[in-house]
């Protein structure tokens, strides 16, 4: 898997998961744009990845604002020429709000979809002109199995619009030889997940999978990065489940 002088967007990636993708995406040799709204956490992922000898910048990213991601994908052509890679990640998780489908407020219900699955297609469509100008490139949307599940609720039913995205953008946008996919995660330990699941809720879970232990980040590295990856050059508008056997579909 060669990433020599490549360029790597990672929304979500001052933490957590985000975090760990964009340095290993640095660690692989990809300049890599810290795209996050965190300032704070933001800057310090991408002063690590500088300390450590790799290229980043942070650009502070609301992916529910045109504007912002326009800003981001400046400031990523001026640092570094273009972008190849996009690694979709954000998503509004360890503070969100339990409340089921007919009690929760439409102003929350409607903000949370617009990072959570718009924000997709608002940094895709940021993103792509450059990528196009550079030959092509390849994207990764960070999903979860909770798509496949009556009991995810409106997180769920935003990763399976997520899954919906990945499938149209991947028909859309490869003939400019651009392709999309997704990851779905199953439980992933993060200190995200722990402020969201209970413990004893996690433990039923475990249970009932043939793989019974929490996921980490890095086990989803590989098939991220396979993903964004040549070696993957005639594989597009795929969801990849990545989660110790808990959702086994045909």
């Amino acid at each position: 898997m060669s990433f020599k002088d490549k360029v790597c967007v990672v929304t979500g990636a001052a933490q957590g998961i985000g975090e760990v993708y964009s340095k290993v995406a640095a660690e692989k040799g990809m300049a890599v744009v810290i795209a996050d709204i965190d300032e704070e956490k933001g800057e310090q992922v991408a002063n690590d990845i500088v300390k450590s000898g790799g290229k980043a910048i942070f650009a502070k990213t609301d992916v529910s604002s045109e504007e912002s991601c326009s800003l981001m994908v400046a400031a990523a052509t001026k640092a570094f020429g273009g972008i190849d890679k996009l690694i979709n990640n954000a998503a509004i998780y360890g503070n969100m709000e339990m409340i089921p489908l007919l009690d929760v407020p439409i102003d929350y219900y409607t903000r949370f979809m617009s990072v959570n699955m718009n924000g997709c297609l608002i940094v895709t469509r940021a993103v792509h002109k450059s990528m196009i100008e550079r030959g092509g490139g390849a994207i990764v949307n960070q999903s979860s199995i909770a798509a496949w599940s009556s009991t995810g609720g409106f997180y769920g039913i935003a990763k399976l619009g997520v899954h919906g995205l990945t499938l149209n953008l991947a028909r859309e946008l490869g003939p400019k030889n651009i392709r999309v996919n997704a990851i779905a995660p199953g439980p992933i330990d993060t200190e995200a997940t722990r402020k969201v699941i209970p413990s004893e809720m996690v433990q039923g879970i475990l249970r009932s999978m043939p793989l019974s232990r929490m996921g980490i980040p890095e086990d989803l590295v590989g098939t991220c990065f396979f993903l964004l990856s040549d070696e993957a050059s005639w594989i597009t508008g795929q969801a990849w489940a990545v989660d110790g056997g808990m959702a086994m579909r045909p």
